[in-house]
């Protein structure tokens, strides 16, 4: 019976803080996507509040099975409409707060799976929110 898991090529988050991810041995301090094939892109947004439309169709042209979004601090949902075309392409995406996010995309892609991962990192110290 084998008890180590088996050996992942994807790319993995190594760690995490208040407004950083690690990536191998990388610190990442803004807001990125990463995808389990090795995808990795800027996200230009650095505040819940500067999210649209465009940020999810974004997500929407991307090859995966599954999108994981993770939403900053806390878990905040986007409006239903910047989903359409996610929902179009029939792709899934589940929200969580952004720590979250981070490992439930290592243990979907340490799987095997297919999955991108859209990260606000957001900066520390900001605004208090409401």
């Amino acid at each position: 019976m084998k008890f180590q898991p088996d050996r992942s090529n994807a790319l993995t988050i190594s760690g995490y803080g208040p407004g950083w991810i690690g990536i191998e041995t990388e610190k990442i301090t803004q807001s990125l996507i990463i995808g389990s094939n090795g995808l990795r892109l800027d996200w230009p947004c650095e505040r819940f509040e500067d999210l649209g439309p465009e940020h999810f169709a974004q997500l929407a042209g991307l090859d995966a099975e599954l999108i994981v979004f993770g939403s900053g601090t806390r878990n905040r949902f986007p409006r239903p409409e910047w989903l359409r075309p996610l929902m179009a392409r029939r792709l899934g995406l589940e929200t969580m707060d952004t720590q979250a996010a981070c490992r439930t995309y290592n243990i979907l892609a340490g799987e095997g799976r297919n999955v991108v991962a859209a990260l606000l990192l957001e900066r520390p110290g900001g605004p208090i929110e409401s």
